[in-house]
């Protein structure tokens, strides 16, 4: 779990709070940011690091430490200027991702072209879920079949490469199921326990994330 990176929050509406909530429920560091005063007084109790602050001006960027942060997520669709601005001064301030939430496919693809790493349009992804990604690098959530256990797809390590799953006693040492295996776009549901894997393969699996994130 990538909780020893620094996050950032822009826009504490529903979504927002959502993804900050996740974070902090999870043990991130986490700077959450909103132009409303009203907001952030509602919520300075709850959230450690909550501060009233216009993101759209280069020198507030700098001010808060934004170029200190690993990621930030902006949390402000209704305001696509606001967006932009935010996203273009986060990547000049060298933020390495920098995650938009978009109202619409056109404003998603506007964001990508001006440096947006990552767009998410929340009717397909929810703040917690995208929350829920951020922390675990190197896996996607596919599906939450409880509160504790989902469906992901985990990328296959290189230290698992040339072996197959007998040998990999993955349930065995990390209480994960392979259902499925996916390459090149296609995927095979047969899953042999003597299938050799290779780096280019990555596994659908069923596991309780706790054990998932022993794997780092």
């Amino acid at each position: 779990m990538s909780i020893n990176k620094n996050y950032a929050v822009f826009g504490l509406g529903r979504y927002g709070r959502s993804v900050v909530n996740e974070l902090l429920d999870n043990g991130a560091t986490v700077l959450a940011v909103d132009c409303s005063r009203k907001i952030v007084d509602e919520l300075v109790g709850e959230i450690p690091l909550c501060k009233c602050a216009d993101i759209t001006e280069p020198a507030v960027i700098k001010q808060l430490g934004i170029p200190n942060v690993d990621v930030v997520v902006i949390c402000m669709a209704k305001n696509f200027e606001a967006s932009v601005m935010a996203t273009m001064l986060c990547k000049e301030a060298g933020v390495p991702r920098v995650i938009v939430k978009c109202s619409s496919q056109d404003h998603c693809r506007i964001l990508r072209k001006i440096g947006a790493d990552e767009v998410v349009l929340p009717e397909f992804e929810s703040g917690v879920r995208l929350a829920k990604n951020i922390l675990s690098s190197g896996f996607i959530d596919i599906a939450d079949i409880s509160d504790d256990i989902s469906v992901l797809e985990l990328d296959v390590k290189p230290e698992w490469a040339g072996k197959n799953l007998k040998e990999l006693e993955l349930r065995r040492k990390y209480n994960i199921n392979v259902i499925a295996f996916e390459k090149d776009g296609d995927v095979d549901v047969t899953v042999n326990p003597d299938t050799i894997i290779d780096d280019g393969m990555k596994m659908i699996v069923v596991a309780n994330r706790k054990d998932i994130n022993k794997i780092r």
